[in-house]
């Protein structure tokens, strides 16, 4: 039989057994195992399956992932984002719309210090939606507006998933951290404008706070300190070269533990449970990225992604078309297929095409990150609709995903200037000599 269709078989098994319920790390376990050794043979694959889990378990680099998503519990657990969305209430709550906004803001800060579009969208939504329902927004608005700037927890660096793309594609972590940065403001401004058109045309849905003076926005200021610290000593360092990822998420973590000990924030309980919840997210990642590493050796031997490659080079169309037909597959899949799952099946699949179109993996990173913050606020499986529907209970989820809608269009502008602009991703990193 042709490897090309066993490739193809590989994937249509893999999709099948998703249908059945079969965690998707077992899955990928499962098909990598058995087709590997049917390709090559089962001794080799019992080999290649155990040098596999030695290899990541045991490499040091990799322990940048446990501790980045560490130091993103432990900042949720120490109230950094409720702090921050107090800080930009009180200065833009006046506003139309200001509390939406404000909600953006502090999405955008509190993912400078988390990495985790989860964490973000639930450390914000606690103390946003209670506070925008008091002063009568729509739920339209207000869900739509968590969900989206939630996202935001991926892109801004720190980023788990800039790592889990770094590790797959062998990229420096340092550079695509910083990658993130104007893309991240670009969008989170594109955010806030949609907002303001949203309430210019439909003033009920966002209302005016409360005025504050400006002795209470200059006081309020403070609760910008705690992310300003983290944020500059972690992507500071990391700039300057003083220390490497790995030794930016010890310190990261360390540091939100000190804020949170400063600020009287935690007890022992909450440090615990914040450790808890860091290790059972670090262990999830790391499972599907070995699972997906081994089901890549599968699909190397078949030499589908070359192939692939090479067809979609061999067309006689623009390379920009051809990464517009990828970004689509992306779109398309991330509607039914978690985010983190998306990339370690289709990263792999995709990377050699990319490279042979000759597109800088670094901007390429930035772009499957915008990907997967879509594919997290996109029914049915859109993580972040799921976290919004947990706190506000009495809100249909198909009002979540109507508040969604608005937001989709700073996505994709966001893509389209990042396509026609690299710039935009690749300037800052450029800058970095390592």
């Amino acid at each position: 039989m042709n490897t090309f269709i066993i490739g193809f078989i590989g994937l249509a098994v893999l999709l099948l057994l998703f249908l059945t319920g079969i965690p998707i790390s077992f899955a990928m376990a499962i098909v990598g195992f058995i087709g590997f050794a049917y390709m090559v043979s089962p001794d080799a694959a019992l080999s290649l399956l155990a040098r596999d889990i030695f290899t990541l378990f045991s490499n040091y680099s990799f322990t940048v992932i446990p501790l980045f998503i560490l130091m993103g519990c432990f900042a949720f657990a120490a109230g950094i984002g409720g702090r921050l969305y107090q800080t930009v209430y009180t200065i833009m709550g006046h506003m139309r719309g200001g509390l939406a906004i404000a909600t953006i803001a502090a999405c955008a800060g509190f993912g400078a210090v988390c990495g985790s579009t989860a964490a973000t969208c639930a450390s914000i939504g606690k103390i946003s939606i209670p506070e925008m329902k008091k002063h009568n927004y729509s739920d339209t608005l207000s869900t739509g507006t968590i969900a989206s700037a939630g996202s935001l927890g991926i892109l801004i660096p720190p980023s788990v998933t800039f790592i889990v793309y770094g590790i797959l594609t062998e990229q420096p972590i340092g550079k695509l951290f910083i990658s993130g940065i104007i893309p991240g403001v670009i969008i989170s401004v594109a955010f806030m404008a949609t907002v303001w058109v949203v309430c210019r045309y439909n003033p009920a849905s966002g209302p005016r706070g409360p005025k504050t003076t400006w002795g209470q926005k200059a006081k309020s200021l403070g609760g910008f300190s705690d992310i300003l610290v983290l944020f500059s000593l972690i992507l500071g360092g990391l700039f300057a070269g003083w220390f490497s990822p790995t030794q930016a998420g010890a310190i990261g973590s360390v540091g939100a533990l000190l804020i949170g000990a400063a600020r009287r924030s935690l007890t022992w309980r909450v440090v615990w449970e914040a450790t808890k919840e860091g290790i059972r997210i670090a262990c999830m990642v790391m499972l599907l990225i070995t699972t997906a590493i081994i089901f890549g050796h599968f699909l190397a031997v078949t030499r589908l992604p070359f192939v692939m490659a090479e067809y979609l080079a061999a067309l006689p169309i623009h390379p920009v078309v051809n990464l517009c037909i990828i970004c689509m597959i992306f779109f398309i899949l991330g509607c039914f297929v978690d985010a983190t799952v998306l990339i370690v099946i289709l990263v792999p699949i995709f990377f050699p095409t990319v490279l042979a179109f000759g597109f800088d993996p670094i901007w390429f990173g930035v772009l499957i990150v915008i990907l997967t913050m879509i594919a997290v606020v996109t029914p049915p499986v859109g993580v972040n609709l799921y976290v919004i529907k947990g706190i506000a209970k009495e809100v249909p989820l198909l009002t979540i995903f109507k508040g969604i809608l608005p937001f989709l269009i700073p996505f994709f502008i966001t893509l389209a200037l990042l396509i026609a602009f690299p710039k935009i991703a690749t300037f800052l990193p450029s800058l970095i000599t390592y």
